[in-house]
């Protein structure tokens, strides 16, 4: 983990420390989302760290026998850091997106929070957050339709663009939830043609009726969890390599990768898994010169072949 990771989770550990005694090494690590050991290797960073001077007085004094952490001498840090503008603008947008979602039935209270939120974060945070205009970018009519199928337990009917296939299917589907991932809007529902639970993009939904018929998905079925993103590759997808210039890194960013190798130079060489090529030819006429396909040759082809054809055309253009 980074200096820059480390040191924000240290600044805010030790206040957090302070007004919380006897907090256990278990607890703790659970709270910031650490292993034990990461915990404790903290603890003993915390431990070497103080006022200048270095002598013991100046240190300050952490100790976590048995488990149970105690710490002394750190009252200079022992209050929490204030978010900055930035931070506090982009708690207040996500807090009023979260109260227009149908399914968070606690706006009331949700309410209250943003209020006090708002009175006690930095000067301006308010002001600035108030200036953005959240925006779901979906066809017309169909986040309406689907909150209010949310809200009534209404199946769905839908159009749907698969883009990894270029085509349109009709879907009906049991709405679950709406949830937001990157910026973009997807519902998550009981689709009956997959017959399994499925994530649909709202700015892909061509058409989107709300059906007389309640919603019932089966009692196991459990909508997905994008914390780490909606791309899901499987282990049986196919294994593909590319090679990407520093100007193509974005894709190892931006999709899950099995493998990340340095070249030198800003290179990189990648392994990610698809299970469609046709998506694979996209991605790899999208980056250009940017990236090439080491394996597998019969994806090179394809993406030879595209672009050839796609040449072809500008060619026969008088």
């Amino acid at each position: 983990m980074s200096t820059a990771d480390r040191l924000p989770r240290l600044l805010a550990l030790v206040p957090y420390l302070m007004s919380h005694p006897g907090a256990q090494v278990p607890e703790v690590a659970k709270i910031f989302g650490l292993s034990e050991k990461q915990l404790i290797d903290d603890l003993q960073l915390v431990w070497m760290c103080g006022l200048p001077g270095h002598t013991p007085g100046d240190l300050i004094d952490v100790s976590w026998d048995g488990g149970e952490i105690v710490i002394d001498n750190a009252d200079t840090i022992a209050r929490p850091l204030r978010l900055g503008v930035d931070e506090a603008s982009a708690l207040l947008v996500a807090l009023r997106m979260l109260a227009e979602m149908p399914e968070f039935g606690e706006r009331d209270a949700l309410a209250r929070v943003i209020a006090k939120f708002e009175q006690a974060s930095v000067e301006g945070a308010a002001a600035v957050s108030s200036q953005v205009a959240v925006e779901v970018d979906a066809t017309p009519d169909a986040l309406p339709t689907v909150n209010e199928a949310l809200r009534r337990g209404r199946r769905l009917s839908l159009r749907y663009y698969v883009p990894g296939r270029d085509e349109i299917t009709p879907r009906e589907v049991d709405p679950m939830r709406l949830v937001v991932v990157d910026g973009r809007s997807y519902l998550s529902g009981w689709c009956y043609r997959a017959e399994a639970v499925r994530l649909f993009r709202l700015d892909r939904m061509l058409t989107v009726e709300m059906l007389d018929v309640a919603a019932d998905p089966p009692a196991d079925a459990v909508s997905e969890e994008v914390t780490s993103g909606v791309f899901r590759p499987s282990p049986t997808d196919e294994l593909v390599e590319l090679e990407l210039t520093p100007a193509g890194r974005w894709v190892a960013e931006y999709y899950p990768c099995e493998q990340v190798e340095e070249l030198g130079e800003g290179r990189l060489r990648v392994a990610l898994r698809a299970r469609d090529q046709g998506w694979l030819v996209r991605l790899a006429l999208r980056l250009g010169d940017t990236g090439r396909v080491l394996s597998p040759g019969s994806l090179a082809a394809s993406v030879r072949e595209a672009a050839t054809s796609a040449l072809s055309r500008y060619a026969s253009v008088p």
